[in-house]
């Protein structure tokens, strides 16, 4: 005869591995923060910025941003340091400024 399954304690483990999912994506997120120097923004200005980027329906302006972030990825746009950083072609700047010419 076959042992029945215990579906709780499967329930469980299937919680606690959705549980550690979500730390390390929290994690991950706030290592990109860190990575990225906006951990120098005030919370307001950082949500303020992430649902600018998260309402955006121009594709042109997402595919900017897309690119960019591939490049920081891949070492090419590591400078966090202060001073004025140039917006790649068809960026906003999250300041809210005019897009450059």
């Amino acid at each position: 005869m076959r042992k029945p399954r215990d579906f709780d304690s499967e329930l469980k483990a299937l919680a606690d591995k959705a549980k550690q999912l979500k730390e390390r994506r929290v994690r991950d997120l706030g290592a990109l923060v860190m990575a990225t120097g906006a951990d120098t923004l005030d919370a307001e200005t950082l949500a303020g910025a992430l649902l600018d980027a998260a309402a955006n329906s121009d594709k042109a302006i997402g595919e900017g941003w897309r690119k960019r972030g591939a490049a920081f990825f891949q070492g090419k746009s590591r400078d966090t340091s202060s001073g004025p950083r140039q917006q790649p072609e068809g960026t906003l700047p999250l300041d809210g400024g005019a897009a450059p010419a």
